[in-house]
């Protein structure tokens, strides 16, 4: 399995979540214009706005994950990576509540304002989707967690835009019909990611345990790349 596909496949399982989520912002988003081929463009460039957002977020964390994998640290990256992962999916399989905190609403308020802003501007789902895109969101992390362990910023910034193209058919669909995937579909969705997500950590860890089986847990040797 290629790095940019399994990218994809995190976006668009993680899409069924979004919709939940960040469904209700990109239905409220008003068009400018009137007709369903302004309807269609106005939706589309809101997913090219947070497709925008993570190819940044790719380049950030690329430029890290550089500096780890120059220092020989990709081993002890990858496996923390996939601990986190872990982690991540056991809080959703034995269903941890995170409790929000004042703190994490004194973060989203400067978002909140921002969004005020881009709606009075012409291409406001342009700008609303890159800023939906920064929003704190845990299959981003997720998604981040890949890119990190990524050998270069370039593959970085592309296994950030794979994932965010991954997200992009559903949030889409289900933005320009508002809303057509039914409550009971996505529940029974997300029931399945969690188990998803505990094979990808699982997956980091072995990578990163390097036990020179191809593709599962492939030798790594200093300066080069995980085989993809």
């Amino acid at each position: 399995m290629s790095e940019t596909y399994l990218a994809f496949m995190i976006g668009l399982l993680g899409s069924v979540h979004c919709i939940g989520m960040c469904g209700p912002l990109a239905f409220a988003v008003p068009s400018l214009q009137k007709g369903a081929g302004w309807l269609l463009l106005d939706k589309s460039m809101y997913q090219a706005g947070r497709i925008i957002s993570y190819s940044i977020l790719g380049l950030i964390i690329g430029l890290i994950g550089n500096q780890l994998w120059m220092a020989g640290m990709q081993q002890g990256l990858s496996i923390f990576s996939g601990l986190l992962i872990l982690l991540a999916a056991c809080s959703r399989i034995f269903k941890v509540a995170v409790r929000s905190s004042s703190k994490y609403n004194l973060l989203l308020k400067p978002f909140h304002q921002l969004f005020g802003y881009a709606l009075k501007h012409k291409a406001n789902h342009l700008i609303i989707g890159m800023i939906n895109g920064l929003l704190p969101c845990g299959f981003v992390y997720l998604a981040l967690a890949g890119a990190v362990n990524q050998p270069g910023v370039p593959e970085a910034i592309t296994y950030m835009f794979f994932f965010g193209l991954g997200t992009a058919p559903l949030m889409l669909i289900a933005a320009v019909t508002s809303g057509m995937t039914g409550a009971i579909l996505r529940n029974r969705i997300n029931r399945v990611i969690p188990y998803f997500i505990l094979c990808l950590g699982i997956w980091f860890i072995l990578r990163g345990l390097d036990l020179n089986i191809p593709y599962l847990s492939p030798a790594l040797h200093s300066g080069t790349a995980v085989c993809k």
